[in-house]
């Protein structure tokens, strides 16, 4: 009886490949910008800039359901075309 307690139910992601997904995402996204800060712009007396990539299609070793729960709770939001963002805590 105690083993149903513990898994969760059919189609839903367990909650460790949910806590991996999210931080695979984040660590993608921060590599994605990190990335993109980089790039050599056109003129040499300009500084670093911040990018504005806020979002990036997600890692693709995780099946569409581990993103679609993570926006169910609310740790992602879609932002179209496959591509999903992170949700700030405002805490």
């Amino acid at each position: 009886m105690s083993d149903s307690a513990s898994s969760p139910p059919p189609g839903v992601p367990a909650a460790q490949e949910l806590k991996v997904a999210l931080k695979a995402f984040k660590k993608r996204l921060k590599l994605t910008r990190l990335d993109e800060e980089s790039r050599i712009s056109g003129s040499p007396l300009t500084s670093g800039r911040r990018a504005d990539i806020v979002a990036i299609t997600p890692p693709n070793q995780f099946p569409q359901a581990v993103w679609d729960e993570l926006v169910r709770q609310g740790k992602l939001k879609k932002a179209g075309h496959g591509m999903y963002e992170l949700v700030e805590d405002r805490g």
